[in-house]
């Protein structure tokens, strides 16, 4: 099967790159290039091997190879321009982070965000997941995350080394199991995984330490079984929806579902029974791959001006389009098994699939090529000023999103739809008034330089 070699190779790339940097002591798994290679390997490993039979026969065997060898040389390329030291110059540039922590604005702050978040979830003055009355009530409860960050204030908040507050810590990882519960009962696996990365992450690098393989491979069986849960919840027809079933679920729960809902395990379908995958990244990226340009065009990166647009409310541009969207839609009515038109809204094409739209082979160097530098420098900032609790809680609530930009419509989407609005205006407010109105404490340190991944 000569058009899975690439994947094995790819497979191998990873593995290496994975033992030279624990060989050499500088692997961190709070780096971001860890959670991109995990979003990677879900799409282009797992599900290009489990689904590589309907692949080839729904799309062929040279598109197939074709699509193999791109996912191929453009992790090549994030991994080259990743390591390449780019980043470290670059975060040498940019302004040092508060190195005070003022206690007032987290004490007002986090009850709004907790309460806000509660809200977003149903639990307050709402009923449940259930469609919101009217356009205001939907937007306000379009931000779930802010209860996690207001965890993680907490935490932050209360491991700082010059003052600790044990009784804050202890509510803020209360806040973090909580936020994972309710939305395994909401049946959101993004957010029970983020529950789980980001309250570690905290835990961890307010300290400035780094958990234990045992403590790594226990997180990572964690958060495969959030997810799990959260899939198998979702779909669930034999519970009472309530927590007193959810409760039940829990307690049948088998872990071998896990295997399925992480796409490792196919289950079989109904003899004579259409089934598609083109629903699932790897589906994406071979639609993408089939239709532009032959069939339909592309987009030129106009998606990523929503990283702006996003921003302006439509009272003052009434008419915003939806930058990319048409083009999206054009390439899966060009190209998709099922009978698409232009109101379809469906699933995400992964980081191959959404590059290849901006422009094939070239668009995929160049947006591969930006995500590294920007990954790598947003890392060196953090271990260059590791000991700031601005950087500490700017980290924990910032190195998921390594995840989504593999796993999504396409790699900015974390921050038009959710980061640009839940932790961005904080984290401005917090810089702003630590630099104006809170002194240095002392706490600043040399980093993480000669710790775990330098």
């Amino acid at each position: 099967l000569m058009e899975l070699n690439d994947v094995y190779a790819l497979a191998a790339v990873i593995a290496a790159y994975l033992l030279v940097q624990v060989v050499t002591r500088r692997f961190d798994p709070f780096a971001p290039i860890w959670l991109f290679l995990v979003g990677y390997i879900q799409i282009y490993i797992i599900q290009a091997l489990s689904y590589h039979d309907w692949a080839v026969r729904v799309r062929g065997i040279e598109l197939v190879t074709a699509a193999n060898f791109r996912a191929f040389w453009a992790l090549l390329l994030m991994i080259a321009v990743y390591e390449s030291g780019i980043g470290r110059l670059l975060s040498a540039l940019l302004p040092r982070p508060p190195q005070g922590w003022a206690a007032g604005p987290i004490y007002v702050a986090t009850p709004c965000l907790i309460a806000w978040g509660l809200y977003c979830s149903g639990l307050l003055i709402g009923n449940g997941m259930a469609p919101s009355a009217t356009p205001e009530e939907a937007l306000l409860r379009s931000f779930p995350f802010v209860m996690l960050v207001g965890g993680i204030l907490l935490v932050v908040s209360g491991r700082c080394q010059d003052r600790p507050r044990p009784v804050l810590f202890a509510l803020g990882l209360a806040i973090g199991a909580a936020y994972v519960l309710i939305w395994m009962f909401n049946a959101k696996r993004s957010h029970s995984l983020m529950g789980v990365l980001v309250t570690v992450c905290a835990f961890y690098v307010t300290r400035q330490r780094r958990p234990s393989w045992p403590v790594l491979l226990g997180t990572a069986f964690l958060g495969a079984l959030v997810v799990s849960v959260a899939i198998g919840w979702r779909g669930n027809k034999g519970y009472e929806t309530s927590a007193t079933g959810f409760v039940q679920f829990l307690g049948d729960f088998e872990l071998s579902s896990i295997l399925k809902n992480m796409n490792i395990e196919d289950e079989e379908a109904p003899t004579g029974k259409f089934i598609t995958y083109e629903s699932l990244e790897y589906g994406g990226f071979l639609i993408m791959m089939d239709a532009t340009p032959e069939k339909s065009e592309y987009d030129y990166g106009a998606n990523y001006l929503r990283t702006f647009s996003t921003f302006i409310p439509r009272i003052v541009w009434p008419d915003k389009p939806l930058f990319g969207r048409e083009q999206w839609v054009k390439a899966w009515i060009a190209s998709s098994e099922m009978k698409r038109d232009m109101t379809f809204t469906g699933p995400a094409i992964g980081l191959l699939g959404a590059t290849q739209l901006n422009g094939g082979a070239w668009g995929t160097g160049i947006v591969i090529t930006f995500l590294g530098i920007f990954l790598s420098t947003c890392f060196e900032y953090f271990r260059r000023h590791a000991s700031s609790p601005w950087a500490q809680t700017w980290w924990a609530l910032s190195f998921v999103n390594a995840w989504f930009m593999v796993v999504t419509d396409d790699p900015m989407v974390w921050f038009y739809y959710n980061y640009g609005f839940t932790t961005m205006p904080l984290m401005i407010m917090l810089w702003v008034g630590n630099k104006l109105a809170v002194p240095a404490l002392g706490t600043a340190g040399a980093g993480l330089a000669g710790a775990a991944g330098a």
